[in-house]
């Protein structure tokens, strides 16, 4: 049974930071990726790497800010997000796709995790 479980998510304020974490079982998967979605905003991708490493893709919004890195030996995903803005609210999403193209497209992913929510207070 594949299964990704997202963590670290919260409550902080504008200026700080957090790491979320996804831990995958059930497969070996090639891209993994964060995405978000804001109350009455549609799903939009915040960073993908691919299982290499290599180089990561990054949403404008959060380049110089965010980092994706990835632990094959555990197949685990992480996302740091530094210097938080209140606009980066959002249940942030972790998804991995079988294939190896790095794609910011949601329909091109085969499996997501359940969520975490992000809240950033001004």
């Amino acid at each position: 049974q594949v299964q990704l479980v997202e963590s670290g998510g919260g409550l902080v304020q504008a200026g700080g930071s957090l790491r979320l974490s996804c831990a995958a079982s059930g497969l070996s998967t090639q891209t993994m990726s964060w995405f978000r979605q804001a109350p009455g905003k549609e799903r939009e991708i915040v960073a993908a790497i691919g299982r290499s490493g290599g180089t990561p893709y990054y949403a404008d919004s959060v380049k110089g800010r965010f980092i994706i890195s990835r632990d094959n030996a555990r197949n685990t995903l992480y996302l740091e997000m530094n210097s938080l803005k209140p606009g980066d609210t959002a249940v942030y999403y972790c998804a991995a796709r079988l294939g190896s193209l790095v794609t910011s497209n949601p329909s091109q992913y085969n499996y997501w995790g359940q969520g975490t929510q992000v809240t950033v207070s001004s």
